[in-house]
């Protein structure tokens, strides 16, 4: 099947609304969790620091991905941010939800389908198990208002995901630290990739950006590290020195390297 191939199954109603203070509007779904934000004077801006952190797959790639997959629309700000900012990527969007889809179009400003964007109503599961082999990247962030959706988050989605990366792809999942399932899902995300993983925390406490490498990744010196982040921050104006520095609180690392 191609890359754009759409899969479905009947989304549950969810219970979509908005909210907006001081600038930025807010999307919730069925709780008062914020799932999304976007600053009104600046759309594309990454407003969540969690969506900053889950950038950091950048840090180690020589160049912009080919081919990415985003599993989660929310309000469209990865999306928004990737078709703005990396413009030779290719990028298709797996939904559940319609009402999602709708909001993000309606209220944050996501832009139309075009070469390099595809937004497709399915099942991400589903479509990821049904495209081996199609991309550089995929980023999850599938969450309702009160937890990560269960078919993104067990063995046979992490499995299914590795086998849909080239060789030397990178899985990127937003966790909650404070999922009960937290320690349990990082378990099975290294698992699907043989330990290779690197823990990313967001500025704002409670999201860790879960980064793992179908193969060993290169440049994880700490020179290198710290050199590709100050190039992306002059490029991008994303804090990545400071993502560079975050990373030495989750994983293992020397004085010389992170630990990968």
């Amino acid at each position: 099947m191609g890359l754009l191939t759409r899969l479905r199954r009947r989304p549950a109603a969810l219970d979509v609304h908005i909210s907006e203070q001081d600038g930025i509007r807010y999307l919730h779904l069925g709780s008062d969790t914020i799932q999304s934000g976007m600053r009104m004077s600046d759309p594309t801006e990454l407003v969540l620091s969690y969506t900053r952190s889950m950038l950091a797959f950048l840090l180690f790639m020589p160049q912009e991905p080919a081919r990415l997959v985003n599993v989660g629309l929310g309000g469209g700000s990865l999306a928004k941010w990737i078709h703005h900012h990396l413009r030779a990527t290719q990028q298709v969007v797996v939904e559940l939800s319609p009402q999602v889809i709708a909001c993000a179009r309606q209220y944050f400003h996501l832009p139309a389908d075009d070469a390099r964007l595809k937004v497709l109503q399915g099942d991400g599961a589903a479509w990821i198990a049904a495209h081996p082999s199609c991309c550089n990247v995929i980023l999850v962030d599938g969450y309702d208002g009160r937890a990560q959706a269960t078919e993104l988050c067990n063995d046979a989605f992490y499995a299914a995901a590795a086998a849909a990366l080239d060789p030397t792809g990178m899985l990127v999942v937003n966790l909650w630290g404070s999922d009960r399932r937290y320690d349990a899902n990082l378990q099975r995300i290294q698992r699907a990739f043989d330990g290779r993983i690197c823990c990313v925390p967001a500025a704002q406490r409670g999201n860790v950006a879960v980064l793992a490498f179908r193969q060993q990744p290169l440049g994880t010196r700490w020179s290198e590290l710290r050199a590709r982040g100050e190039a992306l921050q002059a490029r991008f104006g994303v804090e990545f020195p400071d993502i560079v520095g975050s990373m030495k609180a989750l994983n293992p690392y020397t004085s010389v390297r992170l630990m990968v």
